[in-house]
Order: C-alpha cells, then sequence, then structure tokens
C-alpha cells in the first residue's frame, strides 16, 4: 500500500509541475494563461537581475516604506523592495 501511495505522490508532483499557468489582468478581467517565461527568483538581488536578464525595457521610482521598485522587461514585471526580488509576474498585451 505504501508503494502505491508513494507512486501515486510522485506521479502527482510531476503532473504539477508540468502544467504551469500564470494568473493574469487581460482588459480588466483575471485570466489564467500557461507561462514557462523564465523570471527572477523571490531573494535575488537588482545586480543579478540586471545581470541575468539585462536592463530593464523601463524603471519606475521607488514608492512607499519599505521601499517598493518596479522593473519592466517583455513580458512580465519585476518588484523589490530595497534590492531584492519579492515577486516577477507575468504581463500580457
Amino acid at each position: 500500500m505504501q508503494t502505491r501511495t508513494l507512486a501515486a505522490l510522485v506521479i502527482g508532483c510531476a503532473l504539477a509541475t508540468a502544467a504551469c499557468a500564470e494568473t493574469v489582468v487581460v482588459n480588466d478581467q483575471v485570466q489564467v494563461v500557461p507561462s514557462n517565461l523564465e523570471r527572477p527568483k523571490r531573494g535575488s538581488t537588482m545586480g543579478d537581475v540586471e545581470k541575468h536578464f539585462g536592463a530593464p525595457v523601463s524603471r519606475h521610482p521607488t514608492v512607499g516604506q519599505p521601499p517598493i521598485t518596479r522593473w519592466d522587461y517583455n513580458g512580465f514585471s519585476v518588484f523589490f523592495e530595497k534590492d531584492r526580488v519579492i515577486d516577477a509576474v507575468v504581463t500580457a498585451g
């Protein structure tokens, strides 16, 4: 019985990693779309992001406390708290 449970768990994990999706807003409506777009990982520094992905298309001014900054790339935006990635989200057309 344990072998069957373990096998089912392994197969379930494999299927879950194969199906990647992103929640995006398109024309003021939330949609779930497939996404395999590479994005920076949480905790990466601004320097790491720029080294790996190049210069952003646009950099938005820092706002709030703690300071939050947004960099836009083609296909995704990166949000930083101070100089660390807190999220990277896919953007739609």
